[in-house]
């Protein structure tokens, strides 16, 4: 297992990624056009794109380039989308299905244009995905998804009867041509550079502490500097400067990957995915010798912060690889990331809802963030220098889909659940009790306390009240991470926040 230094899992990109260049802590006011938060996929396109129209961006993160969820993507960039096509169609109609394969197409078309004209080598391929059913399963969901894809326009799409798997029969399936993969990290490396190039400037290590649109949006930094701009990007995985109009319509998710050594050649380079939910994704990345490919498999997800099983999902996502792969030779790495899923299966890009009409935000990248993230690239830029986008309003953060109230009843009766966690006992009686490494929740009165003891013994102790909207925070022993599991907040160890909605750190204990 590879792992950081601070203990948790580490991704096969941050383990093997080029250099990414950043820059220091932003040491005095400043302005610009535009002011994005966030260096992930859809900040750092954005920013590229828009410096492509004359506009000079500033882009803030609190961590390093790539260093939240886009370091932690398999990269798959698709068409093929998750929540599957008769479903959007059912939620969005047949033109609202129509523009998704629209722009998810468009989207790996543009980052291969940018790949050949800033000659960033990011190992960028296209290649084939192919959809299949568990053994035993029925196919009509293929068929379905077969007549719902060609109604919206992917015509080139076919059944098939089986995937290009010498080793393992996958039975009938769905064959998606020219879908793609590339390394996520040297993408966002290439894209600095061009940014930066551009006189656009990134500044890591810079905290967001207060963001106000306006007349000229105002956004203030943890080290006192002021940002202003003409408009603001909040492309934080999920929004920090909302507190309700987007998460009670998105709910998030922890989704585990492990990468396996295989002979190299040994797996068909392609990209796989089946139809279970939690559904699981498959593909090849290179190993960097001559001899080796890493295989990466992900599934297993659940709502974040609702379990702290991360052994038990690693060991059935490795049994069930193993099954199907039986040429692995060691399991290389384990990690997780956190994904955020809309009730409807499309991301929110626009508008940021009940905001000043220069604040935008992009979230919701219900597991295809890379083409989801890029999508914001393009439709953000437009919408900022005025420029009509069709894919517009089926984007829109305030849209309201009604075929979708099942989904947000039940996702904000989940979250109403965990309220209860006010009123349960502690997980010990005492901090004491605590193994060193590890950490746990000790009530203490009227309130519970989140307490981390490290490896030298020593007691570290905050608030287990999520800043955001109080609900109560859990252990997640694999990241090591203090997680929320109503909206999905995440805190280290030490209760420094490191994934929105909040934007502050777990409150220090009276």
């Amino acid at each position: 297992m590879m792992k950081s230094d601070s203990g948790a899992t580490t991704s096969i990109w941050m383990a093997t990624t080029a250099e990414i260049p950043a820059e220091g802590e932003l040491l005095k006011d400043a302005s610009a056009d535009v002011c994005i938060i966030g260096a992930g996929i859809a900040g750092m396109t954005t920013a590229y794109l828009l410096a492509q129209e004359g506009k000079g961006a500033i882009v803030l993160d609190d961590g390093p380039i790539g260093g939240g969820m886009t370091g932690r993507t398999t990269a798959h960039l698709v068409n093929a989308l998750d929540d599957r096509f008769f479903e959007l169609e059912h939620l969005h109609g047949e033109k609202g299905s129509r523009l998704a394969a629209e722009s998810h197409s468009a989207a790996i078309a543009r980052i291969e244009t940018i790949v050949k004209e800033e000659g960033i080598d990011c190992e960028f391929e296209r290649l084939d995905g192919y959809l299949f059913v568990p053994p035993g399963e029925s196919n009509e969901i293929l068929d379905r998804e077969l007549a719902a894809l060609h109604r919206a326009g992917l015509t080139d799409t076919e059944l098939l009867p089986r995937a290009p798997l010498d080793f393992y029969d996958t039975g009938p399936c769905i064959r998606f041509p020219r879908q793609g993969q590339f390394h996520p990290l040297k993408y966002l490396a290439g894209l600095a550079r061009s940014i930066t190039r551009d006189q656009g400037l990134i500044y890591t290590g810079t905290h967001a502490s207060k963001i106000e649109g306006g007349e000229s949006a105002r956004i203030e930094t943890s080290g006192g500097a002021i940002v202003t701009a003409a408009a603001v990007v909040v492309a934080t995985n999920t929004p920090v400067n909302d507190l309700f109009a987007i998460h009670t319509k998105q709910a998030a998710y922890l989704t585990y990957v492990m990468g396996a050594r295989v002979p190299r050649g040994s797996v068909t380079k392609a990209l796989f995915w089946d139809t279970p939910d939690p559904y699981h994704y498959i593909r090849i990345e290179s190993s960097g010798d001559d001899k080796h490919d890493i295989l990466i498999v992900g599934g297993e997800d659940h709502k974040s912060g609702q379990a702290d099983d991360a052994g038990e999902r690693f060991a059935r996502l490795e049994s069930w690889t193993r099954t199907r792969f039986p040429m692995i030779e060691s399991i290389e790495y384990h990690w997780s990331g956190e994904v955020l899923e809309p009730i409807d299966g499309l991301a929110f890009i626009g508008h940021n809802p009940l905001d000043k009409d220069n604040v935008y935000i992009a979230t919701g990248d219900s597991g295809n963030g890379m083409t989801h993230g890029t999508i914001a690239g393009i439709l953000l830029t437009d919408l900022i220098v005025g420029r009509e986008n069709e894919w517009a309003p089926l984007y829109d953060p305030s849209r309201k889909t009604l075929r979708a109230l099942p989904a947000f009843v039940k996702e904000n009766i989940n979250v109403a659940g965990q309220l209860a966690d006010w009123v349960t006992p502690g997980e010990v009686k005492d901090a004491g009790e605590i193994p060193p490494g590890t950490g746990a929740i000790v009530r203490r009165g009227l309130t519970k306390v989140a307490a981390f003891k490290d490896q030298n013994d020593k007691l570290h102790e905050r608030s287990a009240v999520c800043p955001h909207l109080g609900c109560i925070v859990d252990w997640n022993s694999l990241e090591k991470t203090w997680d929320c599991p109503c909206h999905g907040s995440r805190f280290d160890a030490y209760g420094c926040v490191i994934n929105g909605p909040a934007n502050q750190n777990l409150p220090a204990i009276d």
